[in-house]
């Protein structure tokens, strides 16, 4: 029971079989050796009884053991014979073997060597070609084909990563293109920048084709591929260059044919312009305007090129994700069709009993066939190679690439590695077309900074107004040329323009105000001759319209000067300096046309001169100034009349030059409109105070004569004569100068004054209209008074109504 039990260990087995009783050496006692032959005895019993058993046992089983003996000897015999029949398929099988298996064996093995053999051929081929990239990449950029270097170097990086992975011979080349990647970064950047520089700095001809037109779709689309967005910056520093040496140029062109100019003297650039005369400088301004003008044109032309380029790219995204999207939908039909497949598999049915012949969708045969062809097609990458073709050129086989054209009719290969946002696109565009308004200003601030520098001495402002109305123009068409090339306005230039348009007019106003004034200093008011220039000066504008004629001196030398300016019928007397003041009025009105920026200006100095025109005569005939002024003896009733009708002259042409003004200001402004009404007011207040002095003057005369009346023969009386005289020297001063119907007002307000003043004085004498002698005498003096009022030219039908001057009985 031990677990070390060994039957094998001596003592052990001693212990168990004690053969030392057995033993007959050692001289033992006899009674051991009785012992070991009683138990052989005993054993050799045993022996006997098995032997026994067994030949009972055998001879009962006798016939079945001569049975066993006999099939084993048939077993033997069938043994041999089925291992003759072995060895006889054996050489069959062996001969089959040689004749019909082994060649087709040998066929398969060859097969898969083969095939084994393509891959590290085209694995060769591959490695061949990926040696060759920096040659080629060499190439390509010694012809500027930066996408294309670029395509490649990304193409092998992709290589290197997938299927030549791991090589040992290729571990530094993938650092090399990214070195070289690197290079070619710089190369575009400097590439587009000569560009950019020789593209500007052409010959600025009329010609706005763009240069080169390839190589910069070539450079456009490499900077794109790399991500190099702020390209533009380096474009619009270069405009900047280029305006400033486009000016530069001009003035040194200019000067160079100006033999008055001498360069070794007066040694500065702007010095030397500031030499030129007017025509010498406009010129040369009309040279930079052309200039800019084939500068923007041709600006405009590259930065298209190049936003189409942008648009290209972006339209490219548009197609792809739309494709991606149709790609999405499909997947999910066909998920959709292979789960109804599950499905009906699953509940034990088969697809056709699902669908009828023609009913299976689309994308379940599509996916059907693809599941079908799947198990026999080998797919091409570096363990397997089942056909040339799957390892051809690399570009082809990694990148899905599609054929755009370009404005210039450059096709190019948009990668779908060209990942920008359409925000980064629209973005830069976006700043591309900024770049074109920028174009724009900068021309602008040249041209703005090239006017400064010469009107430093004032040059500008000494201009006459032909002048300056030409230069306006000149600047103007400038302004409305680059806001037609770059679509949108450029305030500085205009700026500018207006800033000396006020200069200008400040001016222009100050000059014809100071000429006005000297005018009215020396206007002695006398009626003046009206030459034929002034009358055609008004002629010209009876039908409305404003302008100022052409002077003729031939027609005018034949043509004398007449006494009276008619003015739509009417007759007009006129003093020299309301002829020049309406020549004047019409400069206005004719500068208003020339230069519209200066519209409001114009009618706010215009109001000035024409309230300072009112008020100065006012000051000289009503206020007697003319006296001490020009050295007038007194004012007369003719000097009177003739202000009246100068002003009523003024009068009427304060509506035409309203409606002139009124045409050319914005409805917003219409207010200051008002200014005319106030004006035609004042005038007509000024007017009033003429006639009401004139009507003073007689009425004084009245008061001083009538006074002293006595109701006594002679008749007519020497008060009532000397009454009619001066009635008659009055009609003679004012008939010639005032219109018929004004005057006649004019006599009735004076007879009205008479007849105060005969009825108050008939009222202190006492004299009635009784029928009485005294009431005759009064009769025959007022008929003398009323023959000779009516007899006066003009007044014979004038309603006198003396009856007035009886007092009424109660």
């Amino acid at each position: 029971m031990k677990p070390d039990f060994a039957l094998e260990d001596s003592l052990t087995f001693n212990a168990v079989l004690p053969w030392s009783h057995f033993s007959t050496a050692g001289g033992k006692g006899n009674r051991d050796a009785a012992s070991s032959k009683l138990l052989q005895e005993k054993l050799s019993h045993y022996l006997d009884i098995v032997e026994v058993n067994i030949a009972h046992q055998i001879s009962l089983r006798s016939e079945a053991f001569f049975h066993a003996m006999t099939s084993q000897h048939e077993l033997q015999d069938y043994l041999r014979k089925t291992s003759q029949a072995v060895k006889l398929l054996r050489e069959k099988i062996s001969k089959i073997d040689k004749v019909m298996c082994e060649g087709s064996l040998r066929v398969l093995r060859l097969s898969l060597t083969r095939n084994n053999c393509i891959k590290a051929y085209n694995k060769l081929k591959l490695m061949a070609t990926v040696h060759q990239t920096q040659p080629t990449v060499q190439l390509l950029l010694s012809t500027s084909e930066y996408v294309g270097a670029l395509d490649l170097i990304a193409t092998t990086q992709e290589v290197l990563q997938q299927e030549l992975q791991g090589i040992h011979s290729f571990r530094h080349l993938g650092s090399q293109l990214c070195e070289l990647e690197k290079l070619i970064d710089k190369m575009m950047i400097a590439e587009f920048s000569t560009y950019a520089r020789n593209d500007l700095n052409r010959p600025l001809e009329d010609d706005c084709q763009i240069l080169e037109e390839e190589r910069l779709v070539s450079l456009v689309f490499g900077l794109l591929k790399q991500r190099k967005l702020n390209f533009y910056e380096i474009y619009g520093d270069e405009m900047i260059n280029t305006a400033k040496n486009i000016i530069k140029q001009c003035v040194v062109n200019t000067v160079s044919q100006i033999e008055e100019i001498d360069t070794e003297v007066v040694v500065k650039l702007a010095d030397q312009m500031r030499m030129m005369n007017f025509p010498q400088w406009f010129d040369l301004l009309k040279n930079i305007f052309s200039k800019f003008t084939i500068f923007l044109k041709r600006v405009k032309a590259t930065l298209n090129t190049i936003r189409s380029v942008v648009f290209l790219v972006l339209d490219k995204n548009q197609k792809t994700r739309d494709l991606e999207d149709t790609l999405q939908k499909n997947s999910a039909k066909e998920s959709l069709v292979d789960s109804e497949v599950a499905y009906l598999t699953h509940e034990g049915m088969f697809i056709s009993d699902a669908f009828g012949d023609g009913e299976l969708p689309a994308g379940a045969a599509d996916s059907a066939s693809q599941r079908n062809t799947s198990p026999n097609s080998e797919p091409c990458s570096s363990d397997s190679v089942s056909e040339p073709e799957c390892t051809t050129d690399s570009s082809s086989s990694k990148e899905h690439t599609s054929s755009s054209v370009t404005p210039g009719g450059v096709e190019m290969m948009i990668g779908e590695d060209m990942k920008l946002t359409d925000l980064e696109l629209v973005r830069l565009a976006n700043n591309i077309q900024e770049l074109l308004y920028n174009a724009s200003d900068i021309c602008h601030d040249r041209s703005v900074k090239f006017l400064m520098a010469r009107a430093k001495d004032g040059f500008l402002e000494k201009l006459n107004s032909n002048e300056f109305v030409t230069l306006s123009r000149l600047m103007e068409g400038f302004i409305l040329d680059t806001e037609q090339i770059c679509g949108r306005k450029s305030m500085s230039l205009r700026g500018a323009l207006q800033s000396q348009a006020n200069r200008f007019v400040n001016r222009f106003h100050e000059e014809r105000k100071t000429k006005l004034s000297l005018l009215l200093d020396n206007e002695r008011w006398k009626q003046a001759e009206v030459p034929a220039e002034f009358q055609d000066l008004v002629d010209s504008v009876s039908d409305g319209r404003i302008f100022l004629p052409e002077k003729k001196p031939t027609a005018t030398e034949e043509r004398k000067p007449a006494e009276f300016l008619i003015v739509e019928g009417q007759k007009y007397a006129t003093v020299g300096t309301v002829l020049l003041l309406i020549r004047i009025i019409l400069e206005y009105c004719q500068c208003v046309d020339n230069i519209p920026s200066i519209t409001t200006d114009m009618l706010t100095r215009l109001s000035d001169l024409l309230k300072y025109f009112n008020s100065r005569s006012c000051q000289l005939v009503l206020g007697a100034g003319a006296l001490q002024v020009v050295g007038l003896k007194t004012i007369t009733t003719k000097n009177l009349a003739l202000s009246s009708r100068c002003l009523q002259l003024i009068v009427h042409y304060i509506p035409i030059i309203r409606a002139h003004f009124e045409a050319r200001l914005q409805p917003k402004q219409f207010s200051m409109l008002r200014h005319f009404d106030h004006i035609t007011k004042d005038y007509h207040d000024h007017i009033a105070e003429i006639s009401a002095k004139l009507v003073a003057i007689m009425d004084s005369l009245f008061d001083k004569l009538l006074s002293k009346y006595e109701v006594k023969a002679p008749v007519p009386s020497a008060c009532f004569r000397n009454i009619c005289k001066q009635m008659a020297k009055m009609h003679e001063a004012i008939y010639d100068l005032l219109p018929e119907e004004q005057t006649q007002m004019l006599f009735l307000r004076i007879n009205a004054s008479y007849k105060l003043h005969l009825k108050r004085q008939l009222a202190h004498l006492n004299v009635v209209n009784d029928g009485g002698p005294l009431n005759g005498l009064v009769t025959s003096d007022v008929a003398f008074y009323t023959g000779n009022l009516q007899a006066l030219k003009g007044l014979n039908n004038l309603d006198l109504n003396m009856a007035e001057i009886w007092e009424q009985k109660r």
